[in-house]
């Protein structure tokens, strides 16, 4: 399995505004003026496209696509392409403008974007997606580019498209150019340690957050709900360093073992059930919402959107929620969880370690030369520690939660650079 970035947000009222009320609430703290404040909110380039497709009926039928550009200020541009009926173009903004925040607090010098085509590819052959994912390539060719815009796989979307647009884009170039996309299979460029990116980033974030609060790993317990790539990676890496894992989920139901759960025996289950947890022998089945409730020290919500909401965010125990997902907390809750005292390690921080190995991947294809797993795990584990650490700073200094903190941080990067080359 190659890695793919979390699922995206689809905020019940407006993903768009979701994000911006984190965002309001950083500028009004760090003072920003409004040209910059507009500078920052108003995308830098969006882009739609009809996309006429030969289907295997022999009929055309029309897509329509989404590219939006937030921000090129620290770099090019990077983020994920997602094919789902649902996509629109208000949830690409709100993704793109993640991808910005979500690079900036890593410190990678990339901008954030977004891409999308409203289509099922559930529902369509393996040609058609090929034909959709060229006809799309060929619409953005003067939006793609290794030093331009860089696209990777989202929901929909894998290593195999990826290596369809890597060829496009490359017909048109005349040559081979595979620093046009991350995430490809590694025949073709793929980075190692890319599976596991996600998962390894939301590891060191709770390892960090457990030294702050003084949780010893090796008499923690935790909840992972959502047990796919991430779920799972970061559930193994956990208890690889002690945390018991009491909780897992997936689509079938939560599964509960006080002891602690055989994580690796979880995962050689799902393997060989088709990707289900279903009569998993190792752990109780109870309720899937239970597992967000249990007294656990970290609580891992690595599924989907809006999990943790103000209908049950009074019942949380942990004292620390670590998000792997994008957007598992509704931002009516936040208030909440801070009168709690729970510490949040937000998703523009937690899950940055797949957008990280995204970058290495890049730097690999530009010199040429692959790196060792163990370079990239290590130079991984560092970033993100050095970013928790930063964020953590951050919030100490002006009294917020770990959430504003990183956006304060976020913010603040790129304003900062805006202004240093020249703005205004």
């Amino acid at each position: 399995m190659s890695y793919i970035e979390p699922a995206p947000i689809k905020d019940k009222e407006n993903p768009l505004e979701s994000m911006m009320q984190r965002f309001d609430k950083a500028v009004e703290i760090l003072g920003i003026s409004e040209e910059m404040y507009h500078i920052l909110k108003v995308p830098r380039k969006q882009v739609i496209v009809g996309l006429p497709v030969m289907m295997d009926s022999g009929q055309i039928r029309t897509f329509e696509g989404y590219r939006v550009i937030h921000s090129t200020i620290l770099g090019p541009s990077k983020g994920g392409i997602r094919f789902d009926p649902d996509v629109n173009l208000d949830e690409v903004r709100a993704l793109a403008a993640w991808m910005t925040w979500k690079c900036a607090v890593v410190d990678i010098p990339y901008g954030g974007a977004k891409g999308g085509v409203a289509c099922n590819p559930r529902e369509m052959s393996a040609g058609e997606i090929e034909r959709l994912m060229r006809a799309y390539t060929t619409a953005l060719l003067d939006v793609f580019g290794p030093d331009q815009d860089i696209p990777a796989p989202d929901m929909g979307t894998g290593p195999r498209e990826m290596a369809w647009l890597m060829d496009e884009y490359s017909k048109s170039k005349g040559m081979t150019v595979p620093a046009v996309v991350t995430g490809k299979p590694l025949v073709l460029g793929g980075s190692l340690g890319r599976t596991e990116a996600t998962g390894r980033g939301v590891m060191v974030s709770a390892l960090a957050g457990m030294e702050k609060l003084r949780i010893n790993p090796y008499r923690a317990t935790a909840a992972v709900q959502g047990f796919g790539n991430v779920g799972s990676h970061a559930a193994t890496l956990l208890r690889d360093r002690g945390v018991a894992i009491h909780a897992i989920s997936d689509i079938s139901g939560a599964y509960y073992n006080d002891k602690g759960i055989d994580i690796a025996a979880a995962v050689a289950y799902r393997d060989a059930n088709k990707g289900s947890l279903e009569g998993f022998s190792g752990a109780e089945l109870i309720p899937g919402d239970d597992l967000l409730t249990l007294p656990v020290d970290v609580l891992v919500p690595a599924a989907k959107e809006d999990v943790i909401t103000r209908k049950n965010v009074s019942g949380i125990q942990a004292k620390m929620i670590v998000e792997g997902a994008n957007g598992p907390t509704s931002s009516k809750a936040d208030d909440i969880i801070n009168e709690k005292g729970i510490m949040v390690v937000p998703d523009i921080l937690a899950n940055a370690g797949g957008v990280t190995v995204s970058y290495f991947e890049w730097v690999q294809n530009r010199i040429g030369y692959k790196w060792t797993l163990e370079r990239i795990n290590r130079r991984t584990d560092r970033i993100m520690k050095d970013s928790f650490d930063k964020v953590y700073e951050v919030s100490q200094k002006h009294k917020v939660s770990l959430r504003i903190a990183a956006y304060i941080v976020a913010i603040d990067k790129v304003s900062s650079t805006y202004k240093f080359r020249g703005g205004f």
